[in-house]
């Protein structure tokens, strides 16, 4: 699977998909960081990126209007090692076709 992390999202979640066989794009590696999430969005949608966010109020209210090709909010946890367990165990078992075009939460 393709995934889009956004800024807020911890670079070492994308480290973990990686060793999993995941493609993961940082967001500041493909847009500025000045760019609105609207914008974002969109970019997610154009390259068949999963979206991973913890900016839940935003983008929950865009998935609602907005085409996506999935969103993903991870809840921030006391640790990175829940983070990490939470986002692993929510793509084994939603799989791409849970995930794609669907809003989900980890």
């Amino acid at each position: 699977m393709k995934f889009l992390f956004d800024h807020d999202v911890p670079d070492d979640l994308g480290h973990v998909l990686r060793q999993l066989g995941h493609t993961v794009v940082l967001l500041r590696e493909v847009l500025p960081r000045t760019a609105p999430d609207a914008e974002v969005l969109v970019h997610a949608a154009q390259h068949g990126l999963i979206m991973v966010t913890c900016n839940r109020d935003d983008f929950l209210a865009l998935a609602q209007s907005e085409p996506h090709h999935g969103l993903i909010v991870l809840f921030r946890r006391k640790s990175r090692t829940a983070e990490r367990v939470a986002l692993v165990r929510l793509i084994e078992k939603a799989g791409e076709t849970g995930l794609a075009n669907n809003v989900n939460f980890a």
